[in-house]
């Protein structure tokens, strides 16, 4: 039953749905998912996995009725959704539990909402509660709880609605590494033994590793907007084998894929893929990754320990415990400044990127000041704007305008913020915060005359 293969039955269905928001001050929308076709069937996992600003929370809230879609339309069991989707439950990331309730009264909190009388809502919790492993804490509080077994509840009080879909939002990603470990195999063990208490599973992660081992199909979004690049199919069996050989080649392709963002996903076996390189109509439209400086430094310094200055980028975010919001900036960020390649699932640095990694801290300024000012315009306008004004500053509020005509205001802000901590660590430019301005300090002016 459990298997992609067999799986016909379409429980819900995305249909060419946009979502967008008002921006502040009526200066227009925020798009932030565009196109989306998405299809959930009976009997299947589907992981949903991309990185930040993909949407793919405000997807799942879509797919559960809790946000109305801008165009397009959410069908459930073949009906358009209006309003709450009573065929799915969710777990979200955070437990979400209410303290002044036991275990149990937090278990049979949705069922009351629905009128279940008390006896069956008393048998119906304790079953849920027995199938997470919570029998004998049915009254306890959450506060008697660790941060495992207020999950746990999380997952029971869903499982009692019995829904036809279960979406599950980052669940295990406020636990610890062993107790998510933990947690993520016994679900897993559930599904895989036909005795999970819903018909499909639709879970947003962050981790591919996870993603890989508890789903049949992977759902790749794209970002700003978030749009579905493709999929990949879990072409393995039951139970998902961690050291195999496939497996290793799933993770190390969907890396791949995630790493080069404007190549075409494909379903197929892993291939080689050749990022798509292009060029933004104004130097403030090329997005930063948010990484900050000293944690380009740390990973080159990690790296170029390797043989041949080379990591599995896999092997690198487990040793790191780093998912895939934290690690691939810092790894964008890397191959943007030209330190480091990717290709095929690994991260090789270069020759200038080794020599960052290995030289002096004012040799490494001196060369990312070089790479800043060769391979990041942004960086690169604004060191030659304050260059061209009489005083050599400029308030941080022009900038920010000229960001703000790509992006949200709040991501304009981070943009502005990386950019700052770029150029500082560059000695490009200083900021004075209490100023709110942007200045070349007098040293900086002719080695700057001297680069661009």
């Amino acid at each position: 039953m459990n298997s992609v293969q067999t799986a016909t039955d379409v429980l819900i269905a995305v249909e060419q749905v946009h979502k967008s928001f008002p921006l502040p001050d009526g200066k227009g929308e925020f798009t932030v998912l565009r196109d989306i076709n998405v299809t959930v069937r009976s009997g299947e996992v589907v992981a949903l996995l991309g990185r930040s600003g993909s949407g793919k929370s405000t997807l799942l809230r879509t797919m559960a009725g809790l946000i109305s879609p801008s165009q397009g339309r959410v069908l459930s069991n073949g009906k358009p959704l209006r309003g709450a989707n009573n065929d799915v439950a969710m777990v979200f990331q955070s437990f979400a539990l209410l303290p002044w309730l036991t275990v149990q009264q937090n278990v049979e909190l949705g069922l009351e909402a629905q009128g279940v009388p008390r006896e069956e809502r008393r048998q119906r919790a304790l079953k849920a509660i027995d199938l997470v492993g919570l029998d004998g804490f049915e009254s306890a509080y959450p506060k008697e709880l660790s941060g495992g077994m207020k999950q746990r509840v999380g997952f029971a009080r869903a499982f009692v609605l019995e829904p036809q879909v279960l979406f599950m939002d980052e669940p295990f990603s406020a636990l610890d590494v062993l107790t998510s470990e933990n947690l993520r195999g016994e679900i897993d063990d559930l599904w895989n033994a036909g005795t999970f208490p819903s018909k499909s599973i639709l879970i947003v992660t962050h981790n591919i590793e996870e993603g890989v081992f508890l789903a049949d199909r992977v759902i790749i979004l794209g970002s700003n907007p978030g749009q579905v690049r493709g999929e990949v199919v879990i072409d393995l069996p039951r139970s998902h084998d961690r050291t195999s050989d496939r497996f290793k080649a799933l993770v190390d392709y969907i890396y791949t894929v995630m790493t080069n963002p404007d190549v075409e996903v494909t379903s197929a076996a892993p291939v080689a893929v050749t990022p798509v390189v292009s060029v933004p109509r104004s130097p403030y439209a090329q997005a930063l990754p948010h990484a900050r400086s000293g944690g380009i430094s740390g990973l080159l310094e990690l790296i170029v320990d390797r043989p041949d200055g080379k990591d599995d980028i896999p092997r690198l975010a487990d040793r790191l415990q780093l998912e895939v919001d934290d690690l691939l900036p810092i790894l964008d960020a890397a191959v943007l400044l030209g330190f480091a390649e990717v290709s095929q699932g690994d991260v090789q640095l270069t020759s200038i990127g080794q020599d960052f990694a290995t030289t002096t801290i004012l040799r490494s300024k001196d060369l990312f000041q070089q790479q800043a000012l060769q391979n990041v315009p942004v960086l690169s306008s604004m060191a030659q704007t304050l260059r061209e004004k009489k005083s050599q500053s400029m308030r941080a509020d022009f900038f920010l305008d000229l960001l703000d005509e790509y992006y949200p205001h709040e991501e304009a802000e981070k943009q502005f913020a990386t950019a700052v901590d770029w150029g500082r660590y560059a000695e490009l430019f200083e900021y004075d915060a209490s100023e709110d301005r942007l200045y070349l300090p007098e040293p900086a002016i002719a080695q700057i005359r001297e680069n661009v």
